[in-house]
């Protein structure tokens, strides 16, 4: 049974299924010897390269998958490669033999916690989509006078970038004088979709770290830029997150 070309070169640990559309669009993929389209389907006896990579045969997926939570701190980006010599969450991940360490989702350069990677490109896929609708949560830690109106709101929803944001929880956690702390929950995680909602109401955010995504908190041994490999019944537990 044929499959689509992104999700297989996904599944094998290149890259998130969006990083492996835009790579079949430039021309760096070939199937079967020849340039690969959009939208192109492949059998599994199909031989497909990557920028002069074959993959292996996928029967089925060769290697089990491994995912990793790491404690991001807040001074690194998330991409492979800088041009301005950044620190990258990639610098510090071990290195493995087949495929790459994708990230689930993204963090901001000012935002730390917690951070998933994965060697299944479509295990990422699936549960950053919106549609799988799994829980993130963070501390967030915010300057100004927060009113019950302004938790409302945000429950309630505000529209930004034409689309409606909204934290399905909202929980205060104390703090002194003008910086307070909150705990919030969303299901998407937009870009900067925490702090914009908080700025919508005119509040700055001066500190957020995520703590939680799904089931997965952080664990207190886990320090800033370490990490920690998930047990099988963890792994399982993000994958029954997105089979329905």
């Amino acid at each position: 049974m044929s499959e689509k070309l992104q999700k297989v070169i996904a599944r094998a640990g290149f890259g998130s299924r969006r990083e492996v559309e835009s790579w079949i669009a430039k021309g760096r993929v070939k199937v079967n010897g020849k340039v690969a389209e959009i939208g192109a389907r492949v059998e599994e006896s199909d031989q497909i390269v990557v920028d002069g990579k074959k993959l292996a045969a996928q029967r089925k997926q060769s290697h089990p998958q491994r995912v990793l939570l790491y404690n991001k701190p807040d001074d690194e980006i998330c991409t492979r490669d800088d041009p301005a010599g950044r620190p990258t969450v990639f610098d510090k991940l071990p290195p493995i033999k087949h495929g790459r360490w994708v990230s689930i989702g993204r963090l901001d350069l000012n935002t730390s916690g917690l951070l998933l990677f994965t060697t299944d490109g479509e295990l990422a896929n699936r549960l950053a989509h919106p549609s799988a609708e799994v829980e993130r949560e963070y501390a967030v830690r915010v300057m100004g006078e927060v009113s019950p109106a302004m938790v409302q709101a945000m429950h309630k929803g505000v529209e930004i970038d034409d689309h409606l944001c909204r934290f399905t929880d909202i929980q205060h956690y104390g703090g002194e004088g003008i910086n307070q702390w909150y705990h919030v929950v969303l299901m998407e995680g937009r870009n900067r979709e925490v702090r914009k909602l908080w700025e919508s109401q005119g509040l700055k955010v001066s500190r957020l770290k995520r703590v939680r995504f799904g089931p997965l908190f952080i664990p207190s041994h886990v320090k800033r830029g370490q990490f920690q490999e998930l047990s099988k019944t963890e792994i399982d537990k993000l994958n029954k997150l997105v089979s329905r």
